[in-house]
């Protein structure tokens, strides 16, 4: 059997910290290796870890990279297989999710996989949408032939609840150490141009969600637009999000005007800024002024490390 290892960035874990580390204990299939890379919590976040069984490894916070961080963690779990990522706000939904997850790479074509996130009790509308339209109840196998039909869609993945074969992920080079974000998106579409697939697993489940404020909501959308600058072979390769944009939209209207009609308004306000955001971050290649840059983005250190 494969040695599995997880990683768990922190940074104050908070009230749900407990509860996360009570279901993670019900797992069927816990990883042979724990590790929790903290950004240095001023809570109880990592003395808590270390009572049921992690390692832990503190950094500042300023030292805190989207990609540099986790292939921080691949390397200092240098013997295992396969590497699972959970975040401190995924909630894992049942015993059996880290299984059901690992199971994808029984498949040695697989290279990486990710679970289905299903919104938090607490979601709001608009909050929730998102997670039925991007984690459907079909489990998927993605491959470079497959772009045709999913496009950009191809290279989802999601850092929240994932695990990539160590074999895989170092012959496309790690997780990237000078992105905004994104980083998973990197490596699953590295990965499908070299060859191997992306599983999708349905029947392995966390809850996670958020409910962003609406300048929350741009700044994401300005960093996306920021990645997908740096990162033109992904658009090239798999083509366009603006139809993957659109799809997405006409289905949370209709998803609004069946469960929260009033809600529209707020969620056309909130395309309109992901579009603004979107383009704004586009507009770094023109050379959009550092101090600019960095007001946008919901990851100001990465303009600092910039």
């Amino acid at each position: 059997m494969s040695k599995v290892g997880l990683i768990v960035p922190t940074l104050n874990a908070g009230k749900l910290w407990e509860s996360w580390l009570d279901v993670f204990e019900q797992q069927t299939r816990k990883p042979d290796y724990l590790l929790l890379i903290d950004s240095t919590s001023n809570d109880n976040t990592v003395a808590m870890a270390r009572s049921r069984g992690f390692e832990i490894q503190v950094i500042p916070q300023s030292a805190f990279n989207h990609g540099g961080t986790r292939q921080f963690g691949v390397n200092v779990l240098a013997g295992v297989e396969i590497i699972v990522f959970l975040t401190q706000d995924a909630l894992l939904a049942g015993p059996d999710a880290i299984e059901k997850l690992i199971e994808a790479f029984d498949d040695e074509r697989v290279g990486a996989a990710y679970g289905r996130q299903l919104p938090h009790r607490d979601a709001g509308p608009i909050a929730a949408h998102a997670r039925l339209f991007n984690y459907p109840a079909e489990s998927q196998l993605r491959g470079l032939e497959d772009k045709a039909s999913f496009g950009i869609k191809t290279v989802f993945i999601s850092n929240s609840f994932s695990a990539y074969r160590r074999k895989a992920l170092m012959r496309v080079g790690g997780f990237p150490v000078d992105t905004i974000m994104n980083e998973d998106t990197y490596v699953a579409g590295k990965m499908l141009v070299s060859g191997w697939k992306v599983a999708y697993r349905a029947d392995a489940q966390v809850f996670h969600s958020h409910d962003y404020s609406f300048l929350d909501e741009f700044k994401r959308y300005f960093d996306i637009g920021v990645f997908h600058t740096h990162t033109s072979w992904l658009q090239e390769t798999f083509g366009g999000a603006s139809g993957e944009g659109l799809r997405f939209v006409v289905s949370e209207m209709r998803y609004l005007r069946k469960h929260s009609p009033w809600l529209i308004p707020s969620a056309i306000l909130r395309t309109g800024l992901k579009w603004l955001g979107f383009k704004l971050g586009g507009a770094v290649k023109f050379g959009l002024p550092l101090a600019v840059s960095r007001n946008l983005s919901l990851h100001k250190a990465y303009w600092v490390r910039s």
